[in-house]
């Protein structure tokens, strides 16, 4: 058996470089085989953090039955969906055309020119509920194959055409003031009024709407719309902080909650969601001196520096959902469990905190840790949350996947550099600089970006569209909590790239989630959508936002005019699906602003400068740039004809391209960012 993963770098094609299944990693030469062989294509498409996936290579893709008749039969390639997004988009819009749903694992059979004609997700090693079993599909497949090949070719690429015939960009609707309000009385009627959030189980973090109302709220600064926007924003993050979807001992949030209530968590960690919720929770922490926000923020930066930060100074892409094949073994207790490690007194009191029952809330008479309000006794509850986290460190872990992703890791970047702003805390601020080294010098090669890297050592799949925004917005970020000119030069360089390469010629605004001149695919992906990320396009959008601010010359400009070109097409998603524009909605808030920039000029040392500036961090709204040097300082635009005002450190505040007289008191520039936020009549 060749091992053809075993030189992968991703973690979840490492673990299956030992399966008895012939597995290829996706390549021309896997599908000239298929053609060599005349044999179609096992594709199955996961990543190391999913629970189902772990499911379905134990039940099949470990036994030896199942995987000769794999080997006999087909070509089978193991696909990464994080390592290439590009690839998971194009079958995954295959698999719910065929079956009207899709999720991971999945599972789906291609000619061997790559085009699909029978797609799925998990199968299971016996027939389950009407569903037939993974080697009953395997033979109904291959015995297609053998007897009506002509046919299952001819199918295949009637798939591909009616896929490519549907892709049309969205059309012409500018995300304005009127589609904001649209957007917000729709999330108003999603809203679940009882446990908060949007819509009904399952319910995954709504990160960039929450960011949208946050900002939402803060350029209203009145009564009406704006109260109702900050009313979501604040039920949903106590809801989630209180929730089994937090971790109530270490930080950090599960990708989603199973339930409507946020009880029981698919017990996945994410760096993602992690980074863009740590985002929201800092910035509502910062606006509205929230010690619960502020308490999660903390903990979610702790938990991804302390669980996910890499020896080479970037962000592991995930904790597993399962310990040793068992979904959530390591957070879930018993009220026994509890007394065991606190004694009776206190394993009482936990429980009741807690809320850890005898029936329990998850599987098999064990609860989730919940803590639906404050202790009362502060002492006893760091006491006791010391103990449960100390024992729970000795249970058994969860896998990580370490594989560094360029996308979630501009994430990260941004949510640190803001959190650092809004906390007081350098340590966030020097592990996202860390960071952003790290991809700026492995990920970026030949001026290209990658997608990830293991153990330092980047991968061979190109960056998709989100790696170009999500980087360049982290890099924005470090260069306004900075000045260091590097960073901004970095950025402007991955957006000119990015449009270069991914733009639809025929659709000015639009944008495909790969390059030109990346591999081809059937079908080359475009998906504008906001989903538990930022789309490639909105991420583009925010970046060329800021940059517009922070560029100087043609530069801005030109970056400006894409920016309105990308929110001319975003009106509709907008308005008819909210909860899946929140990152568009979130920049046409901030561009809303103008976007509001604050300059703050004065020498490093001095005090006045660095009051100025953290009540310019303190005060300007999300989505606001905020900067501070020297005086004119060279390499950074922003502080171009900004000197000194009578020897003291000043404040420039400008609005789109209006801009108030410098100020040099912190009540003046307080004064002024209020006056600002009010929309102009």
């Amino acid at each position: 058996m060749a091992h053809r993963l075993a030189d992968a770098t991703s973690p979840y094609l490492l673990q299956h470089a030992d399966n008895p299944v012939d597995w290829w990693q996706w390549s021309p030469e896997a599908f000239e085989e298929a053609r060599r062989r005349d044999v179609p294509v096992l594709l199955s498409i996961g990543y190391a953090a999913c629970h189902w996936c772990h499911v379905m290579a134990h039940e099949s893709f470990e036994d030896e039955v199942t995987a000769a008749v794999m080997n006999e039969n087909f070509v089978n390639i193991k696909v990464d969906r994080e390592e290439r997004p590009d690839v998971d988009a194009v079958y995954m819009e295959a698999t719910q055309a065929m079956t009207g749903q899709g999720g991971w694992p999945m599972t789906c059979f291609l000619t061997p020119d790559a085009e699909p004609f029978h797609c799925g997700t998990y199968y299971p090693s016996a027939p389950l509920h009407g569903m037939p079993s993974f080697r009953q599909l395997l033979d109904a497949v291959a015995g297609a194959w053998r007897e009506r090949g002509g046919e299952v070719r001819q199918a295949a690429t009637r798939v591909v055409e009616q896929l490519s015939a549907q892709r049309t960009a969205l059309p012409e609707s500018f995300l304005d003031d009127e589609v904001i309000a649209t957007a917000i009385s729709r999330l108003h009627a999603e809203a679940d009024p009882e446990h908060a959030g949007f819509g009904d189980a399952p319910k995954f973090p709504p990160s960039m709407v929450l960011e949208f109302l946050l900002r939402h709220q803060e350029r209203q600064n009145a009564p009406g719309s704006g109260h109702t926007a900050l009313e979501m924003a604040e039920a949903t993050c106590e809801a989630m902080a209180r929730g089994g979807i937090y971790d109530q001992l270490a930080g950090g949030f599960a990708r989603y909650s199973v339930d409507a209530a946020w009880v029981v968590p698919h017990f996945e960690k994410m760096l993602y969601d992690n980074a863009l919720l740590l985002r929201v929770y800092a910035h509502l922490a910062r606006r509205r001196e929230s010690p619960l926000a502020e308490r999660v923020a903390r903990e979610t930066a702790a938990f991804l520096l302390r669980d996910l930060r890499t020896p080479e100074g970037g962000f592991a892409a995930s904790l597993d959902a399962d310990t040793e094949g068992v979904e959530g073994l390591t957070y879930v207790w018993t009220p026994e469990q509890l007394a065991e490690v606190l004694g009776d007194a206190d394993g009482a009191w936990a429980a009741e905190l807690f809320e850890v029952t005898e029936s329990g809330t998850f599987e098999h008479g064990t609860s989730t840790l919940q803590l639906k309000r404050d202790p009362g006794d502060p002492a006893r509850w760091r006491r006791v949350r010391d103990a449960l986290y100390d024992a729970r460190s000795r249970r058994p872990q969860p896998g990580k996947d370490d594989k560094v992703v360029t996308s979630w890791n501009g994430m990260a970047i941004t949510a640190l550099v803001e959190a650092s702003t809004a906390l007081g805390e350098p340590e966030w601020l020097a592990a996202a600089e860390q960071a952003a080294k790290l991809l700026v010098e492995r990920h970026l090669v030949d001026q290209r970006l990658r997608r990830s890297s293991r153990d330092g050592v980047v991968g061979a799949a190109a960056g998709v569209l989100e790696d170009y925004g999500c980087l360049a917005d982290g890099l924005l970020s470090l260069h306004q909590a900075t000045g260091e000119p590097r960073w901004l030069e970095v950025a402007c360089s991955l957006l000119d790239t990015a449009l270069e390469q991914f733009p639809d010629s025929d659709n000015p605004g639009a944008y495909y989630d790969t390059a030109a001149d990346s591999e081809e695919l059937v079908r080359r992906p475009s998906d504008p959508t906001d989903n538990a990320s930022p789309s490639g396009a909105s991420s583009l959008t925010s970046a060329l936002l800021t940059a517009s601010a922070l560029a100087g010359g043609s530069a801005a400009q030109r970056y400006r005019q894409a920016v309105e070109q990308a929110l001319s097409r975003a009106g509709l998603l907008a308005e008819r699906a909210a909860r899946f524009a929140g990152h568009w909605l979130s920049t046409a808030e901030a561009l809303a602003h103008g976007p509001l920039q604050v300059a703050v000029a004065g020498s490093e040392d001095d005090g006045d400068r660095t009051a100025l500036l953290e009540a310019a961090w303190r005060h300007s709204p999300g989505g606001a740039v905020v900067l501070a040097g020297e005086p004119e300082a060279t390499g950074v635009p922003l502080l171009a004809d900004r000197p000194l005002v009578d020897g003291s450190a000043a404040a420039y505040v400008c609005r789109g391209y209006v801009c108030d007289r410098p100020v040099t008191g912190v009540d003046d520039l307080v004064e002024t960012l209020g006056r600002v936020q009010v929309p102009q009549s």
